[in-house]
C-alpha cells in the first residue's frame, strides 16, 4: 500500500486501470478461442454471457461470465491494495464496467456491463451482492427473461448495500451501476413491453457447424 493521500491523479489512473481491464472483450476472445466463430455475428451480436449461454452453450457462458467478472475485480483489488480509498475503488469499478460496455478494443462498443458488475458488487459488497443474485436466479428461473432478472437484481442492489451499511460512496456506485444496466437494456424494456423478449435457451456449438 504507497498511502492514503489520494489526489486528482489517483483517480485518473483508477478509471483508466479499470476502463482497461474492463475492455478486455471476454466474451469475444474466449469464444473465439473455443469455438473458431465471432460472437458478435450471432444471436443479438452481444459479447456477454446470455448471447454465449444462447449460442455456444453453458459451459463456455460460465467460462465468460467468470472472466468478465475477475476483470473488473482485478482492477479495483490492485487499486485497493495500493491506496485503499473508498472512492478510488468506486471509480475504478464504474471505469471497469464503463470498458466492458465501450471497450477499447471493441471501437468503444462491447457488453450490458452485468457480469463485470456483479464480479464488483462481490467483491466490494459481498453480502447485498449475494442476495441480489438470489433475486436474479430466482426471476430468471420463474421467468426466462435474463434481461428482467438483471434490471430488478441491479435495481434491488442499492437498497441491499444501504441496508448492510457500506460506505455510501458503495451505495452511490450501486445506484449509478443500476442506472446503467437498465438503460443498456432500453431494447429489452420495449420487448418485454411488447411480449417479443426472447426467453434464455441454451445454445450448442454443434449445430453452428450444421
Amino acid at each position: 500500500m504507497l498511502g492514503n493521500e489520494v489526489g486528482v491523479l489517483h483517480y485518473v489512473l483508477g478509471y483508466a486501470l479499470g476502463h482497461l481491464f474492463g475492455s478486455i472483450p471476454c466474451g469475444l476472445w474466449i469464444v473465439q478461442a473455443f469455438h473458431g466463430i465471432d460472437i458478435r455475428e450471432y444471436g443479438s451480436k452481444n459479447i456477454g454471457t446470455t448471447n454465449v449461454y444462447r449460442t455456444v452453450g453453458g459451459k463456455t457462458a460460465a467460462l465468460v461470465m467468470a472472466a468478465d467478472m475477475i476483470k473488473g475485480i482485478a482492477a479495483v483489488a490492485l487499486i485497493n491494495y495500493l491506496f485503499h480509498d473508498h472512492m478510488l475503488n468506486v471509480v475504478t469499478a464504474l471505469g471497469a464496467i464503463l470498458g466492458h460496455s465501450y471497450s477499447l478494443f471493441l471501437g468503444l462498443k462491447g457488453g450490458k456491463g452485468v457480469a463485470t458488475g456483479l464480479g464488483l458488487l462481490l467483491y466490494m459488497m459481498p453480502e447485498a451482492s449475494l442476495i441480489s443474485f438470489g433475486v436474479w436466479f430466482v426471476i430468471v428461473l420463474a421467468t426466462r427473461y435474463v434481461s428482467l432478472g438483471s434490471m430488478v437484481a441491479a435495481c434491488t442492489t442499492p437498497v441491499l448495500a444501504w441496508y448492510f451499511g457500506y460506505p455510501m460512496s458503495y451505495v452511490c456506485l450501486a445506484v449509478l451501476s443500476a442506472f446503467f444496466i437498465v438503460i443498456r437494456h432500453a431494447e429489452n424494456i420495449k420487448r418485454l413491453l411488447n411480449g417479443t423478449e426472447s426467453k434464455i435457451k441454451a445454445g450448442k456449438a454443434e449445430d453452428l457447424k450444421k
